[in-house]
């Protein structure tokens, strides 16, 4: 079994070493780093190479979400999960916008959280039960015009919307499909912008509640 390196992004020391001292009852999870403040944490995520981050969103001087977009502005590829206190609709939905790839709160049991973990390096997306209505009604808004912006797509593009409705990076969408992962982002660039929206988020929201899958 192949482990999942885990770099965990939070300014309470308290709450880093419950996670590690939870990841590391886990066979197929270690833990290669702890950051306090977002500046170490772009540091260590270039120094341990992490599959999987999690990262609090609210810290000290640099903020969660400041965070989350200077990791994926520095082409960071593991899959981010933010784990915060914070319920908070607007924060759920700019988390998602920015590039996270789930968003548990932290009151979560840590059995679930285990197992949440699991699914998110398993490509899907992730978010603690509470917050998944909200993050649709605010991501998965009817279009105008929903049958012929899907009838637009070509059936590539269709193909790749039912992968990233069931969860799957474009890293991941590439193997599959076995072409370039540079051609998967043409093709989704392509689709968001015939589907008019914004992100790949929110076409796997759309997808869905669209019954694509």
């Amino acid at each position: 079994m192949s482990e999942t390196r885990v770099l965990i992004v939070d300014d309470h020391p308290l709450l880093r070493r419950g996670v590690v001292q939870l990841l590391e009852l886990e066979p197929d999870f270690a833990c290669v780093g702890e950051a306090s403040s977002g500046q170490e944490a772009l540091q260590l995520a270039g120094q341990a190479q992490p599959d999987l981050i999690l990262l609090d969103l609210n810290m000290i001087g640099m903020d969660g979400l400041e965070t989350l977009r200077a990791l994926r502005a520095a082409a960071v590829e593991a899959r981010i999960i933010i784990l915060t206190v914070s319920d908070s609709d607007t924060d759920v939905v700019q988390a998602m916008r920015d590039g996270a790839d789930g968003y548990l709160l932290k009151d979560t049991e840590p059995e679930e959280l285990v197992a949440q973990l699991r699914q998110a390096m398993d490509g899907r997306l992730v978010v603690s039960d509470a917050l998944t209505s909200a993050l649709a009604r605010a991501l998965g808004r009817p279009k105008k015009d929903e049958k012929a912006s899907l009838a637009n797509l070509t059936a590539r593009e269709r193909e790749i919307l039912k992968l990233i409705a069931r969860g799957k990076s474009n890293k991941m969408i590439a193997k599959q499909l076995d072409i370039s992962e540079g051609t998967i982002k043409v093709h989704v660039r392509s689709m968001l912008k015939k589907l008019g929206l914004r992100s790949r988020v929110e076409a796997a929201v759309w997808a869905v509640n669209q019954g694509i899958r």
